[in-house]
């Protein structure tokens, strides 16, 4: 059984602070870069499953780091350098409470909430007789607010300008560049006979400038259908084939587990494991259309990380 990484305690030289998230330890380094390590840990719901998912990290590290390279000529980003599969060193950027999701297709939570008659999604209004899996004349910016903990929060453009958690200036470099990455991620993801559906990106700024950060175009952060089929599925109201991580959640309801008062999570079996390891990796290998390396060593992760981010610190 290959081992998965659940938790990182590294000591790096200039190291100020750590941030542990849901999957991402974050490393200050003398307040000037970060070293994000994207761990196995995999959420649904809210909350962090009792096991590791072997490569999971590496999977979206690497997809991560392609997508932020193709996109680099349409906006500047954080990433410097991945010193090792599961990191990535990147500038230290002041955060803006807010991710720009956008839209290009009505499916999801934005599908559920316009069948119970809603017609408006922050502040942007949506056409009536739209049906599941429709694409939206254009694609559309759903932002929300970055909650510390809980859900993130449905805001309007108007109300974040009002409200004056991102100036208008900026939102509107924001808003410019999440269209623009938008449409680069669709381009890239149709030549993989993929549909780009919708995804999310964050961004910070960093002495006056507007810089993309985290992770853009992975299956975590991102919902892509097989291009395959989707008209026929789509005229036949049937569900479209989709890589994303919707199959763990989807496997997490049929074992009445949706993080609700009284539910039990179910036993995560190193098979199962295993097997949410290998959809990982065919995500990877349809959405890059490269083939995965499987040959890192997996004897002790944590030791390949701290000796490769180590040396790359060296070096600067």
């Amino acid at each position: 059984m290959n081992k998965a990484l659940t938790s990182t305690e590294f000591n790096f030289a200039g190291q100020k602070s750590v941030y542990h998230g849901k999957v991402r330890d974050v490393y200050n380094i003398n307040d000037d870069l970060m070293v994000m390590v994207a761990t196995d840990r995999i959420s649904a719901f809210d909350v962090i499953l009792p096991k590791g998912i072997p490569f999971k990290g590496q999977v979206l590290n690497q997809i991560a780091a392609k997508f932020l390279d193709a996109t680099s000529d349409i906006c500047p980003n954080w990433k410097l350098a991945t010193p090792d599969p599961q990191v990535t060193v990147g500038l230290k950027c002041e955060g803006f409470r807010v991710e720009m999701i956008i839209r290009g297709i009505l499916t999801g939570s934005a599908w559920r909430d316009y069948e119970k008659g809603c017609r408006e999604i922050c502040g942007v209004k949506l056409p009536e007789g739209m049906r599941e899996n429709e694409r939206f004349p254009e694609p559309i910016i759903t932002p929300t607010t970055k909650a510390d903990e809980g859900h993130d929060l449905n805001i309007s453009k108007e109300e974040i300008i009002a409200q004056g958690i991102v100036s208008k200036e900026d939102y509107e470099i924001m808003e410019d560049y999440t269209r623009k990455l938008f449409a680069r991620g669709q381009e890239i993801a149709a030549k993989q006979g993929l549909i780009l559906v919708d995804t999310k990106y964050e961004f910070g700024k960093r002495d006056g400038k507007v810089y993309l950060i985290d992770e853009i175009h992975t299956p975590d952060s991102s919902r892509y259908f097989y291009a395959e089929g989707y008209e026929e599925k789509f005229e036949k109201n049937e569900p479209q084939k989709q890589l994303s991580k919707e199959f763990v959640r989807q496997w997490l309801i049929e074992h009445d587990f949706m993080n609700e008062p009284g539910q039990t999570m179910p036993e995560i079996t190193d098979e199962y494991a295993a097997s949410v390891s290998e959809r990982y990796i065919e995500l990877y290998e349809h959405i890059t259309g490269e083939t995965f390396d499987r040959n890192v060593d997996q004897e002790n992760i944590s030791a390949r990380i701290e000796k490769n981010v180590s040396d790359y610190l060296a070096t600067l």
